[in-house]
Order: C-alpha cells, then sequence, then structure tokens
C-alpha cells in the first residue's frame, strides 16, 4: 500500500498515457492489425511488470532496513541516502533531543558539584585565614596572605562562572548604584590594592544602571584584578564614570604594562592569553576577559577597550538606559 500511495502519480499518468494511445490505434488507425495492438501490449505489460516487480521488491527492502533502523537508539540520517521519509527525520530529532537532554542534565550535575565544592572549600580557607593571622613571622604571614587571598579570589570566580554556564535564573536585573558595585569591587580586590600600594582615583557620580550587582561587581573585579597584575612598580589606576547618549558609561583605565596591537583585537577570545608574561611570570588562562564579554552581553551590556603599549589600557563598559532585553 505505501509503494502504491508514494507511485499513485506515476501509475496515474502512466494508465492515462496507455488509455490514449489505444484510443488513437482504435479510431484514428483502424486499417492497423488489432493484432500488432495486442503484441505491443503484452510486451509492455511484461516489460512493466518486471520493472514493477523488481523496483517494489527493491522498495520493501529499503523499507525493512529503515525500520530496522528506526529501532535503534542512534542517528540514522547518516545511513541512509534519501531523507524523504518523515519518520526517518522525526526519529533523529528524538534522539537529538534526548542526548541534548542528557548533556544539559550531566552540564548541571557538574555545575552543582562544583557550586558545592566550592562552598564547602571556603569553610576551611575561612579558617586558615583566621590561622595566618596568628603567625608571628610577617614575612610568612604576609606570603601565606597572598596566596590564601588569591585561592579566595578564584573560588569566588568559579561560583560566578558557574552561574554564566548555567540556565541564567539567578539573573535578576534591577536599578541599582554604579559607584556602589565599584565600591563592593574595591573590597573584594583590597588586599591587592593595598600591597601594591596602589594610586586609586575615583571620579564617580549618582549613575543609576539596570544590572545584576553580583554579575557586574564579577565583571568589575576582573577587570582590576587585571590592572594589579600588569601594572608596572608603581600601580596607577583609574575609575571613573561619564553620561554619554542619554547612556551611563563606567571606565577602569591602568597605566601598566598596556596590550600590543596584535593582541588588542583577540583579548576577549576563549583561551586567548596573548604575547605578554610569557616568561612564566603570570600564569593566564585566557577565561578572564572571555567570561567578562559572554557576562556583559548577557546582561545586555557593551564592553571596548582601548590600549596603547606600554602605556595604559582602558576598558569601558556601555549601560542601556532601559531595563534590557535578555536572550536566555
Amino acid at each position: 500500500m505505501r509503494y502504491i500511495k508514494k507511485y499513485f502519480k506515476f501509475f496515474l499518468c502512466l494508465i492515462l498515457i496507455f488509455l490514449a494511445f489505444h484510443l488513437y490505434f482504435i479510431f484514428l488507425l483502424s486499417n492497423i492489425d488489432i493484432e500488432f495492438l495486442i503484441y505491443l501490449d503484452i510486451l509492455l505489460i511484461v516489460c512493466l511488470a518486471l520493472f514493477l516487480f523488481l523496483d517494489a521488491s527493491a522498495f520493501y527492502r529499503r523499507e525493512r532496513e529503515i525500520n530496522t533502523y528506526l529501532n535503534m537508539n542512534d542517528f540514522i540520517a547518516p545511513e541512509i541516502d534519501d531523507l524523504e521519509d518523515k519518520k526517518i527525520i522525526e526519529h533523529d530529532f528524538q534522539i537529538f533531543e534526548q542526548k541534548l537532554n542528557d548533556q544539559i542534565s550531566a552540564n548541571q550535575d557538574l555545575q552543582d558539584f562544583i557550586t558545592k565544592w566550592c562552598h564547602e572549600v571556603k569553610i576551611p580557607l575561612s579558617a586558615a585565614m583566621l590561622m595566618d593571622e596568628k603567625i608571628e613571622d610577617t614575612v610568612l604571614k604576609m606570603q601565606l596572605k597572598e596566596q590564601l587571598e588569591k585561592i579566595k579570589q578564584y573560588l569566588n570566580s568559579a561560583l560566578v562562572s558557574c552561574k554564566v554556564q548555567g540556565t541564567f535564573d539567578d539573573i535578576q536585573v534591577h536599578k541599582i548604584k554604579l559607584a556602589e558595585c565599584v565600591n563592593i569591587s574595591i573590597k573584594n580586590n583590597r588586599y591587592f590594592l593595598m600591597n601594591k600600594k596602589t594610586d586609586l582615583q575615583l571620579d564617580l557620580h549618582d549613575e543609576s544602571v539596570y544590572s545584576d550587582q553580583t554579575w557586574l561587581v564579577y565583571i568589575i573585579d576582573q577587570l582590576l584584578a587585571n590592572a594589579v597584575k600588569y601594572a608596572k612598580e608603581s600601580v596607577k589606576i583609574q575609575i571613573f564614570s561619564r553620561q554619554k547618549d542619554n547612556a551611563a558609561e563606567l571606565y577602569i583605565k591602568d597605566y601598566g604594562e598596556g596590550i600590543k596591537d596584535y593582541d588588542l583585537p583577540r583579548i576577549f577570545e576563549r583561551g586567548y592569553v596573548g604575547s605578554n608574561h610569557h616568561n612564566g611570570k603570570y600564569k593566564s588562562t585566557g577565561m578572564g576577559l572571555y567570561m567578562v564579554k559572554l557576562m556583559t552581553e548577557k546582561l545586555g551590556h557593551t564592553i571596548t577597550v582601548e590600549s596603547v603599549y606600554q602605556e595604559y589600557t582602558c576598558f569601558c563598559i556601555k549601560f542601556q538606559n532601559i531595563a534590557p532585553y535578555f536572550n536566555l
């Protein structure tokens, strides 16, 4: 039945041609011997029957092959040359959907594990920081304090990164004070800023922006950490805000090592570490600025950078003056 349905138009066309030929032969060629017509009909019927037999055999053999594939729990499209059968597409779509759901579930489990692990590690880390205060050796105390602060910074970064890679259900956009976010970030990085004796210059006004405070603080944290990491002996950082085209802009400018021209277009790429400090002084993962770019885009902000090598680097975050639309 499926074979007839598939070739219904072909059979209908064949029957019409057959009838037209016979009507022409009978009524317009009356002087021709009818035995010739019968002989021709028999010949055509035999040839057509042979063709239909071979074609139908191939068709049903293919049907059995497809039915066998449909029972497989894997993609079958690569095994089938002809994708006209709707069942093949539906089967592969269901398999793809199942594999995607399984992968999402596995990623969610991994994310939950990392989040839980980070929270658990914070407990002994806090205890270690309290124990560090009791160390009498000043040099050892400062060295250990620096390493513990770095671990704390990495843990916070991992926690926020898990949220970024998740479903974004944790995004809570409100109208927040930009200066408040900057102050929280400065507090988070106070140890490294003080240790480097940073000349920190603030010029912030009373701008309010639409953003998620946790995520925005993380973005500023990353930019401040980079400013301190790649600073020269004398650390100078300027953080200032401007109102431009009815939109607030936050600038974080450092007068440190700067970025080379050929590195500048690629600093937001995932895993790109650039050519600076390849002597082993810093081991960059190339993920910090990538996460910053990803988060700003998800929040509906834009981030740009200007830099002159060995002179300065200036990051600019531009905020919309209305609540942004999220592509979740």
